[in-house]
């Protein structure tokens, strides 16, 4: 064969091949991966994780089995996306205070509300939960549901699960697919189920109906709903935001003392929230936001939440609760998008749009659990009744099975009553076997009936057996054939759910007033900033600064005198200016460590270096001076720096260029330039140009080859200023002054 007939080149455009290749995977994440059934509620992970346990017989009344050998026989057989993810979904599927209601029994470390993960899958067990034995996977015998092949068609797993209730409300679902994702709170099942029937009641039902059973969301961590009013909107569209509170508590303490204790937290802060939480409270204290809070304690247990926060006396409680709800995660928003698979595509559907899926779905696995059964029953009946029909001529029957031959002749004559080969006592008996006409169900059971069915008793409890078997029919054909009785029967599991599982709504709903609190106005006095060499900043009180001056002359590198409200300005090589509200730099003790500035501005120390930082309200009427590297200077009015934005362009550089000093002016009488071969040159400072922030300098000095401005020195007449080049000082108002742009005098070393 030719190499031209061996290869078939299909010449076509990327970008089709692209957009193709890109919508096949997107569905596959869609469908296969993050988005659950609206049937059953479930993730296919989650989906064959349940079915893997209930095949390997982890049911609720057995031992627990290692959670290992659960992900291991899942990935084996249905999933085979990665352990991590399967033991994620099973580790979740077992966690209460993120499911309305758990799946799986989990034995051994799951987890904690505060963000602890679960221990490895070595160490942990499960087992199913009751509720998902009863109401999941009941019934998968009796051909409910489709089975497909698994991915290398080895196995069959069901395409949904036969769930009774609407799981996608009760436990809700959060999934990231490509270009989507579903985020549905979870509900109280009581109410799902009140809801369910309603529907089932009355089709025409409307959404406003449907809330009078189902408030609203109902989330195991409880807390306050507190936009009930918009609820209507959201569960008839699909989308929206509910916003959510924590339960604060008020306790009294001796003295007068009050301290505030939160019980329950918005759904959104589980996990890293709490610890954020703490830390945010912690905040407030430090920024002086509120001096009412003493203490704060995170008491949570297995048995609940419980954040105390202490007191101060006659501290104002009403109005730290609306600042906690303002400033903290202790109010949050919850995302609705209720998009889950249906049809096999991606759909945003309302409240009733769900319920009306489930109902179609408990119609469908009704009809069918029904049929099966009926099918049974109808081969028992009439195997039931060639037994009782075989019962009244067994003398007949049994001259029929001594004569015969072979099983196949015996078959034949109870069939199609053939005897040719059969041996009879007596021409009767055989004219009678000619009229026999068993069905081969019936024939079949005849010849492996055992003889003690022929005692009396035994005939009268085939007899009571088979009217049970004819009542059973007639009350399957009902459920199949009406409408009405096919509701009852799903109406009575449900009832029978809600009696066993049903709990006590944990979420309250109401219509709360937005949190309003009033900032106490911080009390304005005079602080020092130190800034140490490694760019670590604290504020002290004037009074600690000059007991410990020498120490903080010697380790700061900068100290400035400022008010508490104000604002730094910190200028960079870069050419940029950063602001530093002084609020946030910690005030504390002399010897305490501080904070980077990186931390307390936009400032990167990785990538810019600091100039020289100064008092915000030092600018105003002031000009400073700027000079760069390759020797330009200018003059900048200092107003041109009171700007709200945190971060602002201070000089405009040219490539390569740095700026190596930013210096106030007003008052100067003379500027120095030094570069770093050691050249200095005096000039008058009111030979420096005034120029806006956004321009460039002129230039200073002439520099020599190689040689670079390294810093700038202005100072008044007559006053002593000293500089230090190699080790050695230099008074520079002795230098003889020159004039702008030349080359300066070269000082020895």
């Amino acid at each position: 064969m030719s190499q031209n007939e061996s290869e078939q080149i299909i010449r076509t455009e990327y970008s089709d091949v692209m957009k193709k290749s890109y919508i096949d995977y997107a569905m596959s994440v869609i469908v296969s991966r993050a988005l659950p059934d609206v049937r059953d509620g479930l993730k296919p992970v989650q989906r064959r994780t349940l079915y893997d346990m209930y095949e390997l017989g982890i049911r609720y009344d057995r031992p627990y089995r290692k959670c290992a050998r659960i992900v291991g026989d899942t990935m084996g057989k249905y999933h085979p996306h990665g352990d991590s993810s399967i033991y994620e979904a099973l580790v979740v599927m077992a966690q209460d205070f993120k499911k309305g209601m758990v799946m799986v029994d989990g034995h051994g470390n799951f987890g904690s509300i505060e963000g602890d993960g679960a221990a490895a899958m070595r160490y942990t067990e499960a087992r199913l939960a009751k509720v998902t034995q009863e109401a999941f996977l009941a019934d998968l015998d009796k051909d409910i549901v489709n089975f497909v092949p698994n991915f290398d068609e080895t196995e069959k797993e069901p395409e949904v699960l036969p769930v009774r209730f609407p799981n996608l409300l009760v436990n809700g679902a959060e999934g990231i697919a490509v270009g989507m994702a579903t985020s549905i709170p979870t509900h109280n099942l009581g109410e799902v189920i009140d809801a369910v029937k309603a529907y089932m009641k009355n089709n025409a039902i409307s959404t406003r109906q449907l809330m009078k059973y189902l408030k609203g969301p109902d989330f195991p961590t409880g807390g306050i709903v507190v936009n009930q009013d918009d609820l209507l909107q959201i569960y008839e569209t699909g989308s929206g935001k509910i916003k959510l509170r924590g339960k604060v508590e008020i306790e009294d303490l001796k003295g007068g003392k009050k301290r505030l204790v939160i019980t329950e937290i918005p759904y959104t802060m589980i996990g890293s929230g709490i610890g954020k939480f703490l830390n945010d409270v912690c905040a407030l204290v430090e920024t002086k936001k509120t001096s009412d809070i003493v203490d704060i304690s995170n008491q949570s247990s297995k048995e609940g939440i419980r954040i105390v926060i202490d007191l101060k006396k006659d501290a104002d409680v009403e109005n730290l609760t609306n600042m906690l709800y303002k400033k903290t995660k202790l109010e949050d928003t919850f995302g609705v998008n209720m998009l889950a698979v249906a049809d096999g595509k991606p759909e945003t559907m309302g409240l009733k749009k769900i319920i009306e899926y489930h109902v179609d779905f408990q119609f469908e696995i009704t009809t069918r659990k029904y049929r099966t059964l009926l099918a049974k029953e109808q081969e028992k009946r009439e195997v039931q009744e060639g037994l009782i029909k075989a019962c009244d001529v067994i003398d007949l029957i049994i001259e029929i099975l001594r004569g015969s031959r072979s099983v196949k002749d015996a078959r034949a004559c109870l069939m199609y009553g053939i005897t040719d080969e059969i041996t009879f006592k007596s021409k009767t008996s055989e004219k009678m076997a000619k009229l026999l006409s068993f069905t081969e169900r019936q024939a079949t059971a005849i010849l492996e009936m055992r003889l003690y069915r022929l005692i009396g008793l035994e005939i009268e409890a085939l007899q009571k057996e088979h009217e049970e078997t004819i009542r059973k029919i007639e009350r399957y054909e009902k459920i199949l054939n009406d409408y009405d009785e096919m509701s009852a029967v799903i109406i009575d599991d449900l009832n029978k759910l809600k009696k066993e599982y049903a709990v006590k709504r944990r979420t309250l709903l109401e219509n709360a007033e937005e949190a309003v609190y009033e900032e106490k106005k911080i009390e304005e006095q005079e602080v020092i900033c130190l800034v140490d060499r490694f760019g670590y900043a604290r504020t002290v009180d004037p009074s600690v600064y000059e007991r410990n001056q020498e120490a903080a002359d010697a380790e700061s590198r900068y100290i400035i005198r400022c008010m508490n409200t104000g604002k730094l300005c910190l200028f960079t090589a870069e050419g940029r200016m950063h602001q530093i509200k002084v609020l946030d730099i910690p005030h504390g003790k002399f010897r305490d460590k501080g904070l980077p500035v990186d931390n307390i501005s936009n400032f990167d120390s990785t990538e810019e270096h600091i100039v020289t930082l100064m008092n915000e309200s030092d600018l105003e009427g002031e000009f400073l001076l700027f000079a760069t590297k390759d020797g330009l200077v200018k003059q900048v009015a200092g107003s041109e720096f009171l700007v709200s934005k945190r971060t602002t362009a201070a000089t405009k550089l040219q490539e390569g260029d740095e700026v190596r000093a930013v210096l106030p002016m007003n008052g100067q009488d003379f500027a120095v330039l030094q570069t770093e071969n050691g050249y200095f040159l005096k000039f008058p400072a009111e030979d420096v140009s005034e120029k806006k922030k956004g321009a460039l300098g002129i230039r200073g000095i002439r520099l020599q080859k190689k040689d670079a401005v390294e810093s700038a020195y202005v100072f008044a007449e007559g006053t002593e200023t000293k500089a230090v080049y190699k080790e050695k000082e230099i008074s520079l108002n002795r230098l003889k002054t020159g004039k702008r742009d030349t080359s300066g005098v070269k000082q020895r070393a």
